[in-house]
């Protein structure tokens, strides 16, 4: 099922979060992104639609999954890394159907207010530790429209708001959507456009632009940098990105976040285990390291993690 007007395709809601803004918030993931960036740890999100993952290992070839599919869309893992065809509407058919706990579905369409619904469950806990709802993804600006409607569903509530983003979009379509958040995180992964095209497959000139329209607004700023040896943890590219920051950004700051491999075991699930590739994390010492330069740049770290 793909989503209509009204409705958006959710990842997942995830709840009790506090690495993502102040407080205790509730994280709403949109999923679609215009990036590719090859240590992605959701690539679940790259489209706006749900996703069906299957775990080969507990795949026993019964062919329950085929054999249930209306729409004959359902593969046998057993033969290959394709699980479905084009045809499926992610019904969740073969889920059930399999004996094993193989399949799943990733990601579901809601409507604004089941969103809005599930997220409030939670508003005490925003009341009582000063959060509040952060969207996610993905890249939630994707899907403009419904991120649109949620802001303004929780703008009317008087609910905190933070986004984070990769900052790939076009700031006059959003500027409504920016000026009603709270709290902005966007990453710039990696400063050099050279590089930046050849690990996430954009430009990074337009996430430069929109950063420096975001610090006109005048609220709170992170600007995030996954870190990952060999690809943008150098001086170089720590010093250029400060400076950038604090030209560009007042009162802005700076959050680095080590790589991770999380989410690798999400890429043979999905059958694109093609696009599955491995990083370093820098050392916690390089980590200290990194921190100190962006201090004596005149840029204040932060701390989320």
């Amino acid at each position: 099922m793909k989503a209509s007007e009204g409705f958006g395709v959710v990842s997942q809601i995830q709840g009790f979060c506090v690495n993502d803004g102040e407080g205790i918030r509730t994280n709403v993931f949109l999923s679609g992104c215009p990036l590719r960036c090859q240590w992605c740890a959701n690539p679940e999100t790259w489209t706006a639609e749900p996703k069906l993952t299957v775990v080969k290992e507990k795949c026993t070839g019964c062919n329950n999954c085929v054999e249930i599919c209306i729409r004959k869309a359902a593969l046998n893992p057993m033969f290959g890394d394709t699980y479905v065809t084009e045809d499926c509407n992610y019904c969740g058919l073969c889920v059930d159907a399999c004996p094993n706990g193989a399949r799943s579905i990733l990601g579901s369409v809601m409507s604004v207010q089941e969103v809005v619904d599930r997220v409030m469950k939670d508003s005490i806990y925003f009341r009582q530790s000063g959060g509040g709802v952060t969207f996610s993804g993905g890249e939630p600006t994707f899907q403009k429209s419904f991120l649109r409607s949620l802001v303004n569903e929780f703008c009317e509530l008087g609910i905190d708001m933070a986004i984070e983003s990769c900052g790939y979009f076009n700031w006059e379509d959003t500027r409504d959507i920016f000026e009603k958040i709270d709290f902005i995180f966007m990453d710039m992964k990696i400063f050099d456009s050279g590089k930046h095209v050849l690990y996430t497959g954009m430009e990074n000139a337009l996430i430069h632009e929109n950063i420096k329209s975001a610090g006109k607004l005048g609220k709170p700023i992170v600007i995030r940098i996954p870190l990952m040896e060999g690809v943008n943890a150098d001086d170089e590219n720590i010093l250029n990105t400060a400076a950038f920051v604090k030209e560009n950004v007042p009162g802005g700051r700076i959050e680095v976040l080590p790589y991770h491999n999380f989410g690798t075991y999400k890429y043979d699930a999905l059958g694109k285990g093609e696009h599955k590739n491995h990083f370093e994390a820098p050392s916690a010492q390089r980590v200290k390291e990194i921190e100190d330069i962006i201090w004596q740049a005149g840029v204040e770290v932060a701390d989320y993690k």
